[in-house]
């Protein structure tokens, strides 16, 4: 906790230093005097709408949580800040060309996300990479501006060459990025059939690494990409065959949410030798492509740990125009548009995934007898001992005691030389001892190691309304911190530390580390629930890969997504709504066909009426409720 809360009221500005909303939020959200998450799209002077407001209207639509909230200003606020930051490094270091930003569409591939990125970053001429067919036709359908690049990766046969090309002929801004040596001949068959002549990229290996989670994505052995030799062999054939001016962008990837600028500034020095290179063999060229890697502070430490970054957007350009600059000049080349591939910086921040609690299970301290029974066994005995004569001088050799005598019982009771309720009092025993040496733990300096988890064992279990294999699945896979926090009574003080799990069927399906401002957290810090109220968590940040990633896991199908648009008067507006899967719908997914459930259902039940266990409308009554449980959301309902 950030204060005493019994010498002083908790106030708002405890639980926005608590949850480190200031820190993470990056300007877009914020905690209001009625204790309330509010949504700031334009930063913290501009219109502010409470997320507790939002969800009431959600609810009076007929949508239950979870649901995936959508702020599409949010988005727009993304795109114009990394455009305008190049552009403000390009005006102050003189640098002669231009910025290029284009959206992976692997990062978030819903419709909704593409549609609106195309839409708003018109104006800065903002384009797509893709990385298959299926891709490629989602962004040339959406994609009207011929300055905007569409940068196609990922591995190509015939027919992905041809959807390109003919998206060449209608005028827009087309690169192939060769990722292999063998594409160049498919790339340049196709192109001779049709009678084109293709804009082409390379892509190299830099000896560059990362680090994090993405680190395999670059260097010398990385899947894509040419090799210095291979790169020269590229230049021989177009030579060879008149087609050099053809070779327009050098294109390397270091990989996702690099968090530590000294990295980024390697790759581009690296980078644009290879790039001063082709230039110098007689390329045109133009484009310089850095790919992704720009990060997204998760947890508000502005460091370089993995799920942080430890620099700032303006840092950032600055440091990429400035490296390439510097190179340049010194080759006397002229400077080439600059282009990165920021997905996940771009989408994570505009949506966000809004749970309610269902219930809460923890450990209560339990009444413990003042005389034992005769025949209770002797480690029982000994961890009343532990109990009465804990102190913080001993809190070491207690925790030591409590372990051994625990475990002594549970061994004993698996050969059957302890009973049921023998082994129940040892339980409250242990369990009461754990809460004592907690309690113990926070009046020491120094806390015993063993001791310092202490609280993670005790916490609360808030089961939320959600999945984490279908809204978080790098929560699971990955260890992917995201912030989490109660979105309403943030002017009350968070009481309970508690971890969240999901209401499928599978200890994994859980949160239980939580960011904090000296790193990870086990527990976060949660409110008493109320008898007959909703109590609302945020699970911030999720609009990078969460909701191409999910999975089926227990048949969780998609959530209800809304998106909405805010005014600058502080109102907002529903601008689409998407409502979740059915059972019906995920069952088809897996290959059931919802049609032939029933009639298999309908048979059940008029056999069980022929054999006298059912009557007719009992029946009746029967194949009603699984008719509706067809048609319901695959969530809880309240």
């Amino acid at each position: 906790m950030t204060r005493n809360h019994t010498l002083t009221p908790w106030r708002v500005e405890d639980s926005a230093d608590l949850y480190g909303i200031h820190s993470w939020g990056s300007g877009y959200f914020d905690v209001n005097e009625a204790g309330e998450v509010v949504i700031c799209p334009k930063g913290p002077s501009g219109p502010r709408v409470p997320i507790p407001e939002i969800i009431a209207g959600i609810r009076e639509r007929g949508y239950e949580l979870p649901c995936l909230l959508r702020v599409e200003n949010i988005l727009d606020s993304q795109i114009a800040k990394l455009h305008e930051s190049f552009r403000k490094a390009i005006k102050s270091l003189g640098y002669k060309g231009s910025y290029r930003g284009v959206f992976p569409i692997k990062v978030n591939q819903q419709q909704q996300v593409v549609e609106e990125i195309a839409q708003f970053g018109s104006r800065y001429h903002h384009g797509f990479e893709v990385g298959s067919k299926g891709e490629l036709i989602a962004a040339v359908s959406l994609l009207h501006d011929r300055e905007a690049c569409l940068v196609c990766n990922g591995y190509k046969d015939g027919e992905f060459i041809d959807l390109g090309l003919q998206a060449q002929r209608l005028g827009l801004n087309v690169l192939f990025v060769l990722e292999m040596p063998g594409e160049l001949e498919v790339i340049l068959e196709r192109a001779r059939v049709l009678g084109m002549r293709p804009k082409l990229g390379v892509r190299c290996k830099l000896s560059t690494k990362a680090s994090g989670h993405w680190a395999e994505s670059g260097g010398e052995r990385s899947v894509f990409g040419l090799t210095p030799s291979q790169i020269v062999d590229v230049v021989d054939k177009l030579k060879e065959i008149g087609m050099l001016d053809c070779l327009r962008l050098l294109h390397y990837h270091l990989g996702s949410q690099i968090s530590n600028i000294r990295d980024i500034r390697l790759g581009a020095m690296e980078g644009v030798r290879f790039y001063v290179g082709l230039v110098q063999e007689g390329a045109p060229m133009g484009y310089l492509d850095l790919g992704g890697g720009l990060a997204v502070d998760y947890d508000g430490s502005h460091t370089n740990y993995f799920t942080s970054r430890n620099y700032t957007v303006d840092e950032y350009t600055a440091d990429i125009v400035e490296a390439i600059q510097s190179t340049l000049d010194e080759e006397g080349i002229a400077h080439p548009h600059i282009v990165t591939e920021s997905g996940r910086a771009t989408v994570a921040y505009y949506s966000m995934l809004l749970v309610n609690i269902l219930d809460v299970s923890r450990l209560e301290e339990k009444h413990l007898p003042d005389e034992l029974p005769d025949d209770t066994p002797e480690p029982v005995r000994n961890l009343r001992e532990v109990l009465s004569t804990l102190s913080p001088r001993n809190l070491q050799e207690c925790y030591n005691d409590a372990i051994y005598y625990r475990d002594e019982v549970r061994q004993l009771f698996a050969t059957g030389s302890v009973n049921l309720r023998q082994r129940c009092l040892a339980e409250r025993f242990f369990w009461n001892i754990f809460m004592k040496l907690a309690e113990e733990k926070e009046k020491l300096k120094t806390v015993p190691r063993d001791l310092q988890d202490i609280d993670s064992h005790l916490a609360d279990i808030y089961y939320g309304n959600f999945s984490i294999f279908q809204s978080l699945p790098d929560s699971w896979a990955i260890d992917q911190l995201f912030p989490v926090m109660p979105v309403h009574r943030l002017q009350e003080y968070p009481s309970r530390k508690g971890v969240i799990s999901d209401i499928t069927c599978d200890s994994d399906g859980q949160i239980d580390h939580f960011i904090d401002q000296q790193g990870i957290k086990r527990t976060l810090e949660l409110h008493e629930l109320r008898d007959g109220e909703e109590y609302y968590l945020g699970i911030f940040l999720v609009g990078a890969y969460q909701e191409t990633l999910g999975d089926l896991h227990n048949l969780m199908g998609d959530n209800n997504v809304v998106s909405v648009r805010i005014e600058d008067d502080g109102s907002y507006e529903v601008v689409r709504e998407q409502q979740g899967d059915t059972v019906a719908d995920v069952l088809s997914y897996v290959e059931y066909e919802p049609r032939r459930i029933m009639e298999d259902l309908r048979s059940v039940a008029e056999r069980a009426v022929r054999e006298g266990r059912i009557t007719p409308s009992q029946r009746f009554s029967f194949l009603q409720t699984y008719e509706d449980g067809l048609r319901g959301y695959t969530y809880f309902e309240s």
